[in-house]
């Protein structure tokens, strides 16, 4: 090859190589343009308003959701359990509820999971994916599921306050008087809270209840973790098991109570039924699935944390007699004003958490009326009010529906004060098919997985496991509900 060959073909290389580099840099300058535009728009690519939820914010949201007053009873699941299977439980849910968790936030565009179509709420991320009639199975457990969650709520919080009453009266009058007090009273109050709380009008606007009610329930908690390990130090703490014998149970009420135990830990750790509702209210980019798994994390980390420390702390200074709450009922009575303080925070966190559990059915039904009567005035006109420099918008449809709700959910509260029951059996029922069932059929349906090859065995044996545990924890929880029916009278519960 002549000299003059040689330099010619270095030429047309050195311009193909910085035509490459041109191309590359245009590119990432057309990124950046596009990136800059939407940073600046009032609205993102689906038309609705700015998202501004980022990793933690989205965190504050998991954490309000699972580490509720659920991990107070953390101690009676390792008396029932023991230590090798309550530890060990507690930790499977851990992994198990991250690792769907993770399939599930990959759901939330279609097809592609990063520039996708959005799935705004659960059900149409199962519509879209799964098809059929999957979506609307998907909606009823996932709604009755967040509608009894409100409910137990609700009773839990009066509990609370009740507590406080009976702790101050057993430290003014002693033990032996009966200090029992209604809590119909402040099941009303609560809801009264709750009708003005309710028109926050969407996780969007939520983050600050949230990061309230989570930092309240870390207070809660590592209340009843420090009154658990000063018992210990002190040497009180009671003789425990391996595997959570106690003498004192008949066998069948023994198996009853683990299966119960089994379905308390699941139903604390799943938040499966509001993540994509948390997932939509995070900003792009980074892309939305990346930031939901980074929350996933910290939520589920913090989770498994806290629950570890309270279940076995609790445990070691409560024994085969570890009472139903540690600090409720027969829990913790000293200091009387440590135990004030916990359940303060409690009442804080409930009333947060409520609104973060029924944002999806409140999101739902607007979004279905706003579709049905989109020329209404009555469901879609925002009127814009202000005081000072503090404004505020209101909507009617908004303002009635949700009242209607926060109304019939109280009544139902006052009137069914077992429900705590009720709440264990759709737990149960709702644990495997909306933090184990779609999720994985999801996650088959969008990769393509093959039928009998060895990750679909995998996922499936995973999905059969949860469903047997869940339809057993679910027999479990009839058979509460059926002794607390001749227990209980409506409108008359005491405490």
């Amino acid at each position: 090859m002549s000299s003059n060959a040689r330099n010619l073909g270095e030429v047309e290389f050195s311009l193909n190589w910085k035509g490459i580099e041109m191309d590359e840099q245009m590119q990432n300058e057309r990124q950046r343009e596009v990136e800059i535009a939407n940073e600046g728009s009032l609205v993102d690519d689906d038309g609705k308003p700015k998202r501004t939820g980022t990793t933690w914010t989205a965190s504050a949201h998991i954490i309000t959701a699972v580490i509720g007053a659920g991990v107070l009873t953390l101690p009676w699941v390792m008396a029932q359990l023991g230590w090798i299977l309550g530890v060990s439980y507690i930790i499977i849910i851990s992994v198990v509820t991250l690792y769907t968790s993770n399939l599930l936030a990959d759901c939330y565009r279609t097809p592609d999971p990063v520039t996708g179509k959005r799935n705004r709420t659960y059900m149409e991320a199962v519509k879209n994916i799964l098809g059929g009639k999957m979506h609307v199975i998907c909606g009823i457990v996932q709604y009755a599921n967040l509608g009894g969650a409100a409910i137990g709520y609700t009773i839990t919080t009066s509990i609370s306050v009740v507590s406080i009453r009976k702790i101050n009266c057993f430290h003014k009058w002693g033990t032996e008087d009966p200090c029992q007090f209604s809590n119909n009273p402040y099941m009303i109050g609560l809801g009264i809270i709750e009708v003005f709380l309710s028109q926050i009008p969407s996780f969007h606007k939520l983050s600050w209840l949230s990061i309230i009610a989570a930092i309240t329930s870390f207070g809660y908690s590592f209340i009843g973790i420090g009154l658990s390990l000063a018992t210990i130090i002190q040497g009180k703490g009671k003789s425990t098991s391996l595997i959570g014998e106690s003498k004192e149970q008949y066998s069948g009420d023994k198996l009853w109570n683990m299966l119960i135990a089994l379905g308390n830990v699941a139903l604390a750790s799943s938040y499966s039924q509001i993540a994509i509702d948390i997932q939509d209210s995070l900003k792009s980019p980074p892309p939305e699935n990346k930031v939901m798994k980074k929350a996933n994390k910290v939520g589920i980390f913090s989770m498994a944390i806290i629950f570890l420390l309270c279940a076995c702390s609790g445990y070691a200074a409560f024994g085969a007699n570890t009472p139903g709450s540690i600090l409720m009922g027969s829990g913790f009575k000293e200091p009387f004003w440590l135990i004030d303080l916990a359940n303060v925070f409690l009442i804080v966190h409930l009333v947060g958490a409520y609104q973060v559990i029924v944002q999806p059915i409140f999101c739902v039904v607007e979004l279905l009326a706003g579709q049905r009567w989109s020329n209404s005035n009555f469901i879609s006109k925002e009127y814009s009010i202000g005081i000072g420099q503090m404004k505020s918008n209101f909507n009617l449809f908004r303002i009635i529906w949700r009242t209607i709700f926060v109304t019939i959910i109280t009544v139902l509260a006052m009137a069914m004060p077992f429900f705590n029951e009720m709440l264990a059996l759709l737990g149960a029922m709702g644990y495997w098919p909306l933090t184990i069932y779609f999720p994985i059929a999801m996650y088959i349906a969008k990769q393509k997985i093959k039928r009998q090859t060895i990750k679909w065995f995998g996922l499936q044996s995973l999905n059969f496991i949860f469903m047997v545990v869940s339809l057993a924890v679910a027999s479990a929880a009839i058979h509460g509900l059926h002794e607390a029916f001749h227990k209980y009278k409506p409108f008359k519960y005491k405490v």
